[in-house]
């Protein structure tokens, strides 16, 4: 360790937002359905489940093209808008359901867990403000 360093200033620490219940259980809940929706490519891959005349490899690109946007998604559940656009997702992937019904059940235990996460995880948040504003006269 040299002289300069030891007179440099310290950095502080960087301060990181906090995140509400919401936006992590639906950022959980996103992050497993990942890996899921890639497997599910996979299966329309192995089980030439796309309709005639397209090849099969793209059941893998879709797959993982939808396994891309569910992480893009993920990072911004914090936004009103990237919630909805999570429930869009769900909606997709039951669709997939006429390529494949097993992505039907994919697509309904995942939109129930999506749910939760959502309603639940913002009854939480309003339930910890009022905690913090020393308002329990709610519950």
């Amino acid at each position: 360790m040299s002289a300069d360093s030891a007179d440099a200033p310290r950095r502080a620490p960087r301060v990181r937002r906090r995140r509400g219940a919401r936006e992590s259980l639906a950022a959980m809940v996103l992050g497993c359905e990942t890996l899921v929706v890639f497997l599910g490519g996979l299966v329309l891959y192995g089980l030439k489940a796309l309709p005639a005349g397209i090849e099969p490899w793209w059941g893998i690109v879709l797959g993982s093209g939808f396994a891309v946007l569910l992480v893009v998604t993920s990072a911004f559940v914090r936004y009103d808008w990237g919630i909805a656009l999570g429930w869009f997702w769900q909606l997709v992937i039951v669709l997939a359901g006429f390529l494949e019904p097993a992505l039907a059940v994919v697509g309904l235990v995942f939109g129930a867990m999506y749910a939760y996460a959502t309603i639940k995880g913002g009854a939480l948040d309003k339930a910890n403000a009022q905690r913090a504003a020393g308002d329990t006269n709610g519950e």
